[in-house]
């Protein structure tokens, strides 16, 4: 009986196992990669929102009024507590007078020298006023305080330095009780001298550098991709190879988008014994792309399987493929830049995608009209920055531009950067932006100043009260081409202008395009 029951118990016994039952090593592994995936790509939408975020100048002087005048002071702080007979009088003009510098680093007070000679002059002002009025130090009597401030405002203004912080040192060296008039003076001086070259690195190093390494138009968006889905357009071609030219390693993609009808005659033709399709059904790739070289000799075409795709496809593709062959050569010629061409089949907005990123580009550059605005819209809300652009008269030169500014940020400097890249040297780009009254002016001629001044070329920056649906209409015999920004949803895909500036705009006699940056991902 113990036999059979030991037999039954070595048969019918499990194998031993070094797992937990309850635990899968194989599902905790996916679950590990798929949440180091996940906190990757939420590491790199915030970094990337606050990088846009610091596109806005305003959030950068901000954050760099909260980090750098605390820094700055605690450096000054720490210094001047190796000498016991300095006052803490010293910080409260240096502080101030750092914020001024910082906060508005292009401004009237904005002069490192000025800084530290309105610092210097203030300060000797009060001394001066002490020894006149013969009052002690500490002591602050009526004529001290009024004569210091009187000397200030006189040697300042005579030496056009006038500067806030140095009426505060004026006063502030009448009541120094721990150190001499002498060495507050001369304290002031060395300070203020370590915060003005602070303030000049920064300037010079981040401040003025800041399109570099902040805006993304201006690292990328060299890779263009250009869809015709409205057929052949040169004026549409090139304007993308414009903008991709002003970059180096710039690359235009000419993407001709083949209909469903197309292929289905294809499809007969090749079941027909014809050949073969050579076109894209959507199911796999998206795209059939070759880089033109201009140079084919009709040996070389002919042993070119790409060649041999095109002669199989119908007539009609077939015509449209030799001519955006035709226009990727001249783009080569002209603007000195690489250029690929790409048929892809089934719906546009798919085959723009995956060719997009297939051929890894960064900007795409739609056609842009009542036909295509849906098109557009699902262009404008994918992972790309775009730039539609609506062709009033067909030429392809862009000298003359017109950058039409609602609101400073990320798209703003977008703008300006696509229209200094498709003015070219010696061309003219104007930054505008519409108020309603005078009274808003001073503000927006600072917000039009601090998006144009990253750019290197001269650029004009234009206040206008009227409504921009009218000014447009009134400037754009003015420009060969208008900028506007663009908004998603569901609402108008121009931001800047009201349902009845866009039907003033719809009139106006001038090329239009439409920039919007993809949104995060």
């Amino acid at each position: 009986m113990s036999d059979s029951a030991g037999d039954s118990s070595g048969t019918d016994a499990e194998p031993p196992t070094d797992r937990i039952p309850w635990f899968d090593p194989e599902l905790a592994t996916g679950w590990l990669a798929a949440q180091r995936r996940h906190l990757r790509r939420s590491y790199q939408r915030r970094l990337a929102a606050a990088s846009r975020w610091l596109e806005n100048t305003e959030n950068l002087l901000h954050v760099s009024v909260l980090v750098f005048v605390p820094l700055l002071v605690a450096v000054v702080t720490g210094l001047s507590n190796a000498l016991a007979e300095l006052s803490f009088l010293l910080f409260p003009p240096l502080a101030s007078g750092a914020y001024t510098l910082f906060a508005n680093p292009e401004g009237e007070y904005a002069s490192p020298g000025r800084f530290v000679a309105g610092l210097t002059l203030g300060a000797l002002s009060g001394w001066a006023a002490l020894l006149v009025s013969g009052s002690p130090t500490g002591v602050i009597s009526p004529t001290s305080a009024g004569l210091a401030i009187f000397l200030v405002g006189v040697v300042t203004w005579a030496f056009d330095v006038e500067e806030p912080a140095a009426f505060s040192t004026a006063l502030l060296v009448l009541v120094t009780e721990q150190a001499s008039p002498r060495a507050y003076v001369v304290s002031v001086t060395v300070f203020g001298a370590v915060v003005a070259v602070a303030f000049s690195v920064w300037r010079r190093r981040v401040y003025q550098q800041r399109a570099t390494f902040l805006y993304g138009t201006v690292r990328a968006d060299d890779h263009v991709l250009v869809p015709l889905v409205e057929g052949v357009d040169d004026a549409l071609a090139a304007f993308g190879g414009r903008l991709a030219a002003a970059h180096d390693a710039g690359k235009v993609v000419l993407l001709d988008v083949v209909s469903e009808q197309e292929v289905a005659a294809a499809e007969r033709a090749a079941v027909a014994g014809e050949g073969s399709s050579g076109l894209d059904t959507g199911e796999s790739s998206g795209s059939d792309t070759r880089e033109s070289s201009g140079s084919d000799t009709g040996e070389s075409a002919a042993a070119d399987p790409g060649a041999k795709a095109t002669e199989s496809l119908p007539s009609g593709v077939r015509q449209r493929v030799t001519e955006l062959e035709a226009t990727a050569d001249r783009l080569r010629r002209e603007f000195d830049v690489a250029c690929e061409v790409a048929v892809a089949s089934g719906d546009p907005f798919q085959a723009t995608r995956r060719t997009a990123r297939e051929a890894n580009c960064d900007l795409v550059v739609p056609p842009f009209s009542d036909a295509t605005e849906p098109f557009v819209q699902q262009v404008f809300e994918s992972d790309v920055d775009a730039v539609a652009l609506r062709a009033a008269d067909g030429h392809e030169s862009w000298r003359r531009v017109l950058v039409m500014i609602a609101r400073p940020g990320d798209t703003a400097h977008a703008m300006v950067d696509f229209a200094d890249r498709l003015a070219g040297e010696g061309g003219r780009v104007s930054v505008c932006t519409c108020i309603d009254s005078e009274r808003e002016r001073r503000r927006a001629e600072e917000k039009l100043a601090r998006v144009a001044e990253t750019e290197t070329t001269p650029i004009e920056t234009r206040v206008i009260e009227s409504s921009p649906g009218e000014f447009c209409a009134s400037a754009a015999g003015f420009y060969d081409l208008i900028l506007v920004g663009a908004t998603r949803g569901d609402g108008p895909l121009l931001s800047v202008f009201s349902p009845a500036d866009l039907e003033t705009l719809a009139e106006v006699d001038c090329d239009l395009g439409i920039v919007e940056r993809g949104p995060l991902r």
